[in-house]
């Protein structure tokens, strides 16, 4: 599979004040197309920081990262912005979305962004919005809508622009057990449609819904490792 995902050496460092403190300390990662990656660790392991400068929100002190073959290490303010919209699809915790849009204008916006008509728009997120099972709640603004179906928006409008990774942090955060269970079975679902999926998530059971998973302590890989456990439930199916 190819490589979608490569950092080499890199670090952030915060100054407070007279003190320096490593946020990241010399990961070395790669993640290829249509892996599923748990990113786990403890509050001030560092997977917020790792999370934001994969997803061009933040820049590294120093070490390259090379995204897709763009290496965004280097780039500007403008440029890093052009990346965030075309190559990677953001889910957030707290949904994000526009209160005064309607569910399919709320997925649509990423493509305004991007010069595409009205038309083609439209006929894109219609379809990602039938992906994810909201093909009944197009014309729903958000507060016509539950936490789950909500977060279901979010994710469709992540996927909208075909980006090379999807970045979900704590996506089921503010959901309860059996609606977070139904977001997972989504993810898994756009995985197995190809796509590349980074979950950063504290909760277990969460991360065993991945195929990877890497822990973070101290800014450091601690652990990267195969989780053995949906290998052998993808074998059982």
């Amino acid at each position: 599979m190819k490589e979608i995902i490569r950092t080499k050496d890199l670090w952030k460092i915060y100054q407070m004040g007279k003190l320096k403190v490593n946020a990241l300390s010399g990961i070395d990662l790669v993640i290829k197309q249509n892996e599923y990656v748990a990113l786990m660790g403890p509050s001030g392991s560092g997977k917020s920081t790792l999370m934001n400068v994969l997803g061009c929100l933040d820049t590294p002190t120093s070490g390259s990262y090379v995204l897709n073959d763009y290496d965004v290490s280097t780039m500007s303010d403008s440029e890093l912005a052009e990346i965030r919209n075309k190559q990677i699809g953001f889910v957030f915790q707290t949904f994000n979305l526009l209160p005064r849009l309607t569910a399919l204008d709320n997925v649509a916006l990423p493509l305004v962004y991007g010069g595409v008509s009205r038309s083609k728009r439209i006929e894109r997120a219609e379809a990602v919005l039938e992906q994810v099972g909201l093909t009944d709640r197009m014309d729903h603004k958000p507060n016509e809508l539950s936490g789950g179906q909500r977060q279901r928006v979010a994710i469709a409008r992540a996927l909208v622009c075909n980006p090379s990774i999807i970045l979900a942090d704590e996506p089921t955060g503010n959901l309860d057990t059996k609606t977070s269970i139904e977001i997972m079975e989504i993810f898994e679902k756009v995985h197995n449609d190809g796509n590349t999926i980074i979950l950063v998530t504290h909760e277990p059971d969460i991360s065993e819904h991945a195929h990877r998973i890497i822990r973070l302590r101290d800014g450091s890989i601690e652990i990267d490792e195969k989780n053995n456990e949906i290998k052998r439930l993808l074998i059982q199916v």
